[in-house]
């Protein structure tokens, strides 16, 4: 039957073994759990102050003998190595522990590895959340046994372990989780394939990860790629089973999922067929249609009925710190878009508005081309508020694009003068194109700080949905 595979596993012995975590953070305390309840004796270890992890309200489980904060822990004399995606894996103590023979395992490789159920890996640059929590939607809706996890974050493997084989896994996948997989999904999903994280990666490096989720799939299995996005055309000569495809710009000759005219259609295995209007989503953004058209293909592909697929379609409001109206203040419509830790990201979310915008620049950059959203900027924003690490460099970049720059510290000083610059129908827009972490320990808390400081305006009122 299609996507039935061998699930069967594998495990050394791990009571009396001597387990050290690299991480503290949410993946680092899942493995320390999932180690101490087989008997392991588990040590942690982070690169960290003690002061940033009270900060990100990261503690060891109850039972690891020993933590270790400031450093990461050489790994000899260890039997074994788990590895959150935090660290990389051409981190000298990972080579150190390849060097000495030591087993390196992860959270998602060690889930791949336990769930007998039918596992859905999606992954991508952009998209792959909101992509992800949809067909959440759509199986809920379906009224079907699933499971939700992966990069969203929170506990997976005692979750994972305990799934019947009828399960339905619907996991989001980072290129980061990828570095230490060794197999792959039935089911992989591919949103796209944009420059990102250049910082810790080269572009050929950070493709290859992404070209992992394909690597170990058999001839039954299944990968869905973006048809409009070049490097996803590119990993069809990757697909080892079959290939379904989504498309906003054409109909797709197979499987798969297209926009023609205002209409969502899809094909499985027979005519295509009409899954919803464009008009129907309450997601704004020609980006979250193709989100909308992913996540259709993989629900068809999981034969997942119709009017669920719909339904969810219809009802899903998106996820928050994703093009979040918060509400008005100033005259102006005030929007949070932390989620967008790219320039990518940040061209989408301008596209995804119809206003004229002062867009909220800053945090940590991670060394990617500035010329799309130079001129993404200069089509839709007049006024740019560069905050924080990378605040000089966005504000070069921003410079010969739009009317007014203005460069501060910290994002409440970016919203202070976003206050002081708004006008009666603009869109405040924070859409920072950097990461979180020179200030907040990930961009969730980014995006509520700005929710806080924006509903703390004179004048502020909720919008109703």
């Amino acid at each position: 039957m299609l996507f039935e595979r061998d699930t069967t596993t594998a495990f050394p012995e791990m009571a009396n073994t001597r387990a050290l975590v690299y991480s503290l953070g949410i993946e680092g305390r899942d493995l320390a759990r999932w180690l101490l309840n087989q008997g392991a004796t588990v040590w942690m270890s982070d690169s960290r102050t003690a002061e940033q992890l009270e900060i990100a309200d990261a503690y060891p489980p109850e039972g690891v003998e020993r933590t270790i904060r400031g450093e990461l822990l050489d790994p000899k004399g260890f039997d074994l190595l788990a590895v959150s995606q935090s660290v990389l894996k051409n981190h000298p103590h990972v080579e150190r522990a390849r060097e000495l023979g030591i087993p390196i395992i992860s959270q998602m490789a060690l889930a791949l590895q336990l769930c007998r159920g039918q596992v859905v890996g999606i992954t991508g640059s952009s998209g792959k959340s909101t992509t992800t929590a949809l067909v959440g939607e759509m199986a809920e809706h379906a009224g079907i046994e699933h499971l939700v996890g992966g990069n969203l974050g929170g506990e997976l493997l005692d979750r994972i372990e305990g799934v019947p084989e009828t399960t339905k896994v619907i996991l989001e996948i980072s290129h980061t989780q990828l570095q230490y997989t060794d197999r792959s999904p039935a089911i992989t999903a591919t949103t796209n394939v944009t420059p990102n994280h250049l910082d810790q990666f080269s572009w050929p490096e950070y493709i290859d990860l992404k070209r992992n989720i394909l690597r170990y799939q058999g001839r039954d299995d299944l990968a869905i790629l973006n048809a409009d996005d070049k490097i996803s055309r590119d990993l069809r000569s990757n697909v080892r089973g079959q290939l379904a495809e989504i498309s906003l710009e054409r109909p797709i000759s197979g499987n798969g999922a297209w926009l023609e005219g205002d209409e969502i259609m899809s094909r499985w295995g027979g005519s295509p067929r009409a899954v919803a209007n464009v008009r129907d989503l309450r997601m704004p953004g020609r980006h979250n249609l193709a989100n909308a058209l992913m996540a259709v293909a993989i629900g068809e592909a999981m034969h997942l009925q119709m009017d669920s697929i719909t339904t969810a379609i219809r009802s899903f409001p998106g996820l928050p710190h994703r093009l979040e109206v918060i509400g008005r203040a100033h005259g102006a419509t005030w929007i949070n878009d932390s989620i967008a830790t790219s320039p990518e990201r940040t061209v989408a979310a301008l596209n995804a508005i119809s206003e004229p915008t002062i867009l909220l620049l800053g945090g940590r950059e991670k060394s990617l081309p500035l010329e799309r959203l130079n001129r993404a900027a200069a089509n839709h924003c007049r006024g740019a508020i560069c905050f924080g690490e990378a605040s000089i460099n966005f504000s070069a970049a921003m410079t010969d694009a739009v009317e007014t720059v203005v460069e501060v510290e910290t994002l409440a000083e970016a919203v202070e003068a976003a206050a002081s610059m708004a006008q009666q129908g603009d869109a405040v827009l924070l859409a920072p194109a950097g990461t979180s972490f020179d200030a907040f320990p990930r961009f969730e808390a980014r995006g509520e700080a700005f929710r806080a400081l924006v509903r703390a305006l004179e004048g502020f009122e909720e919008v109703s949905s």
